[in-house]
């Protein structure tokens, strides 16, 4: 620490001493825009050398350390005509300022307009120049490359970025190996929330690519970031109008393979728009009135549409308003098929053969306003309501070999459980942000958000049975009988999550000579969430009830038999009342409130033609309560906890130019990681075959795992959006916290803090080639491929407290690392007069990481790698017409987890197949 404060009071020292050279620098503007918008991304060289510069986002260049005398300029952009700028005199030690007003070629001109400046802020080729620019490594993808690869959400396009994989089946990514609690997501640089009680960070796959510019990922650290970080920051920029009005109307349809031919099943009182209008209800109500058999849905083929527009007014000489809007619906059908179970030290419950309907739906909706006041300041309003809908309906063990070990007629067959469930995630972003620019020196960027989520599961109802291989005879004496060991074998549940957060953040950019700026800021964040569940058991009141009719369960649980066939019972009544046949009161409650305030200072120093450092240091404040009434806890346990820590977290960045087109890259941090309200509430969420929990002592002292990070990456740009990049990383995360099956009878899986200490070690390495270009040098055939490989360990120590783990092993690898990542894509391109398809092949893999680790005599939890094929057809006809075809999931893994070396062997808990997704889609643009 004191070798990095040293190294920090050198370099600011170094600015006081005066440059021999000079310096070039000024703006560039697109003729062809209507209000003189900046031209970004412009090449700016002086003629006869290689020395130059990238204009920026507003279109400003700086070309450093100029030797004294006079130049010629050469300032080029693709489609632009090719300016020569004579006569520029440099002198020691003063700046010369070139501003320049560049417009289309003849040949281009028609084209160039119809792109627009937001275009060339997404393309591959812009993002590639702001992460050579940047002195902090990051590597993005925007919307022109979502659009050609046919990426649908944010969740599927992250995974594009080397060191990157997506959780199957959900939209959760894991950055460099490391799962959910390792990284923080960003919208706009503000904080967004999490719609999953079991997660930290939202969905990603919720972010449509309709409200999409880019999508960043960081994934080394700087003092503007929060200190909660290990793997990476992703942040996502919300599109923005640009030039010229235009209404976009698309319409599409999708098939999944596996759906078809499925007579496909719903939640009853779910509309086709993914809304349930029973909130307002009491549980108890909704019981009495609503059954429980799922009912049909509308076919298997999903559908898809959006439109979106926008519009800019000029008001004045300098002002400009801008709006963008879009809005967008899709729905999807999956049928997976395959096993299902339960396994601890013998097997609790297995369903050899189950079948499980998932229809889902999305929509969502974004309104931007820009207001730019003049040149100097512009400020921005970004609305986003996302609702997210999944009705799953599960039939576990549909072949009647159900096997459960608590069963009370037969243990080895004929076991079933029927799960419908229905989710509904509706999440509401608010932001202002804005830039001002005070004189040249002095820059300010500020942002204010709200967030609010309300996650819900309304209804789950779920029933059990035994001996179900009776329903399969073919014999009307026979039948499947209820299964009642415990009233809630057969229930209703109810759960509801509220989140509320306020962030906000500032920076101020002082610029203190051409080599030397500072960055001065505050942010932070309040957020609270607020958690309850209901359930209601049905007491089977004659042991061994027959079912005559297995497609009808609301035969037997309807407002009629209430009394005579079974009881409705809660688990804690209303005050005065009984238990059963009446409302009663919530079963498990918590409140979690999380404050964050931080301030931080960085610095950029360019010394010389090649270093570029950035000494930063975060002071952040961290405060964060949970409060807990939950059931199956011992009696003398608090029900609350509370940490109160001040981190200090240095960072150091330095870039150093090995040429104009390669730079080699260092970077040294301290930060932490935190625990989630998820991970420190007990409260236990079961589902049909799994149970996960939290644990409150994640609280104690420590209260958080301190990390340090290394980075080392070399890149070169050494073509027009192309790049080759090879990194290696090593962190050590003190105190680390990982998902455990619990030492206990049920194999629960809570988070612990296992060990002391967890080491991380990895290679990436990125490769992007042009392999055929056509006559404007444009990319015909291009492939790209990324692959990271990572090895940690981290040692194993036995916990007790609330919750207890006894591990067999010292050490073992970290949950949620896969050893090896590989993203690839193959892309052509050809132009047949108005004709231009576009045709992307893309792969991913990811290899075998632990789920969850075991103690005891438990095995570890394993997701077994998946390899993903897809291929998509964009074919633009004319300028106003796309017809776009795609093919997903081309290879259809099996999707398993198992636990492994148990007495039967690898056990899959689940294992399933997802099918192939081929989507349709129309698009035109006025």
């Amino acid at each position: 620490m004191k070798h990095f404060f040293f190294l920090t009071i050198v370099l600011f020292s170094l600015a006081s001493f005066a440059q021999e050279n000079g310096t070039i620098s000024g703006t560039l503007t697109d003729k062809e825009s209507a209000d003189g918008q900046p031209l970004p991304f412009a090449s700016v060289i002086i003629k006869g050398s290689t020395q130059g510069s990238t204009s920026d986002f507003d279109g400003n260049y700086i070309i450093n350390n100029v030797v004294p005398g006079t130049y010629t300029l050469v300032i080029s952009f693709v489609g632009y005509e090719t300016k020569e700028v004579a006569n520029v005199v440099v002198v020691s030690g003063q700046t010369t300022t070139v501003n320049e007003i560049i417009g289309a070629s003849a040949a281009q001109l028609e084209e160039v307009i119809v792109q627009g400046t937001s275009s060339k802020r997404e393309s591959v080729q812009a993002l590639l120049v702001e992460q050579q620019n940047a002195v902090v490594q990051k590597q993005s993808i925007g919307a022109v490359d979502l659009s050609n690869k046919g990426v649908s959400n944010a969740a599927v396009a992250v995974t594009k970025i080397s060191g990157i994989s997506k959780q199957e089946g959900g939209g959760n990514v894991y950055v460099r190996g490391l799962g959910d609690r390792y990284q923080n997501t960003t919208y706009n640089g503000l904080p967004l929330p999490s719609n999953n009680i079991d997660k930290k960070n939202l969905d990603l796959g919720l972010f449509s690519s309709d409200v999409i510019q880019n999508i960043g990922v960081s994934k080394t650290y700087a003092a503007n970031f929060y200190g909660d970080f290990a793997a990476g920051n992703v942040d996502i920029k919300s599109k923005e109008h640009s030039g010229d009005a235009f209404i976009d109307v698309d319409l599409g349809t999708t098939i999944n393979t596996g759906s078809v031919g499925e007579n496909f099943v719903k939640s009853e009182g779910t509309g086709f728009f993914g809304f349930y209008n029973r909130y307002q209800n009491n549980p108890f109500a909704v019981i009495l009135s609503h059954g429980v058999d799922p009912i049909a849905s509308d076919g298997t083929t999903g559908l898809s549409g959006s439109i979106s527009g926008g519009k800019s007014w000029d008001i004045g000489e300098e002002s400009k308003l801008s709006l963008f809007a879009t809005t967008s619906f899709g729905s999807n059908y999956e049928y997976r098929r395959g096993q299902a179970a339960n396994y601890t030290l013998l097997a609790n419950t297995i369903y050899p053969d189950s079948e499980e309907f998932e229809y889902s739906r999305t929509t969502t909706a974004l309104a931007n306003i820009v207001y730019r006041i003049n040149g100097d300041h512009k400020i921005k309003f970004n609305s986003l309501f996302i609702n997210d809908a999944t009705d799953e309906i599960g039939f576990f063990g549909i072949g009647g070999n159900g096997q459960n070990r608590n069963a009370i007629l037969n243990t080895d067959r004929g076991f079933f459980t029927q799960n419908n469930q229905f989710e509904q995630d509706m999440i509401y972003v608010n932001q202002i942000t804005g830039t001002s620019r005070l004189n040249e020196k002095i820059k300010i960027d500020y942002g204010v958000g709200y967030n609010k989520v309300l996650a819900r599961q309304p209804d789950r109802k779920r029933v059990t049975l035994e001996r179900y291989d009776l329903a399969l005879d073919n014999d009307p004496s026979t039948n499947p009988t209820l299964f009642s060991n415990v009233v809630f074998d057969n229930q209703r549940y109810f759960q509801n999550i509220d989140d509320d957060e306020i962030n906000g953040r500032v920076n101020v950019n002082y610029k203190s000579s051409e080599n030397l700026s500072f960055n001065f800021g505050y942010n932070g964040r309040s957020k609270k969430r607020s958690f309850d569940n209901q359930r209601f058991g049905y007491d089977i009141i004659e042991p061994n009830t027959e079912v005559t009719d297995v497609n009808n369960f609301d035969a037997i649980f309807n407002a009629d038999n209430l009394g005579t066939v079974f009881n409705t019972s809660v688990f804690r009544p209303l005050e005065g009342l009984g238990t059963e046949n009446l409302p009663g009161q919530l079963e498990n409650t918590y409140e979690g409130e999380l404050n964050i305030h931080a301030v931080y200072a960085d610095a950029v120093y360019k010394y010389g033609e090649k270093w570029t450092f950035s000494p930063g240091l975060r002071i952040e404040q961290f405060n964060q309560e949970i409060s807990y009434d939950v059931i199956n806890l011992a009696f003398n346990n608090p029900g609350s906890n509370e940490a109160s820590e001040t981190f200090f977290l240095p960072s150091l960045n330095i870039k150093y130019a090995l040429k104009d087109d390669q730079n080699l890259r260092l970077s040294v941090s301290r930060t932490v990681s935190n625990p989630e309200f998820k991970e420190v509430a007990p409260f236990v969420y079961e589902n049909v075959v799994d149970r996960i929990g939290g644990n409150p002592d994640l609280l104690n002292d420590p209260a958080f795992s301190s990390i340090i990070n290394v980075d080392l990456k070399y890149e070169w740009f050494f073509e027009r959006g192309q790049i080759f990049s090879l990194a290696a990383f090593a962190k050590q995360i003190n105190d680390p916290v990982n998902l455990v099956s619990a030492n206990d009878a049920t194999g629960t899986q809570r988070f612990f803090r296992t060990g002391d200490k967890a080491e991380v070690f990895g290679l990436e390495l990125e490769a992007r080639k042009a392999l055929l270009l056509d006559t404007e040098e444009e990319s015909l055939l291009s492939a790209g491929m990324n692959i990271t490989y990572t090895h940690t360990n981290q040692d194993l120590k036995d916990v007790t407290g609330t919750f207890n783990t006894n591990f067999d092993r010292d050490s073992d690898e970290l949950q949620g690392a896969s050893p090896f990542l590989i993203n690839a894509d193959v892309s052509y391109t050809p132009t047949f007069g108005n004709y231009k398809p576009k045709a992307n092949l893309v792969f991913s893999y990811f290899s075998d990481r632990i789920d969850a680790l075991g103690s005891g005599q438990l095995s570890n939890i394993v997701e077994k790698g998946v390899p993903t094929l897809d291929f998509v057809w964009k074919n633009n006809i004319g300028e106003n017409i796309e017809l776009n075809l795609s093919t997903k999931n081309l290879l259809n893994p099996t999707i398993e987890r198992i636990r492994e070396n148990t007495v039967d062997g690898d056990v899959a808990l689940s294992s399933y197949k997802r099918g192939v997704n081929i989507g349709l889609q129309f698009k035109y643009k006025f």
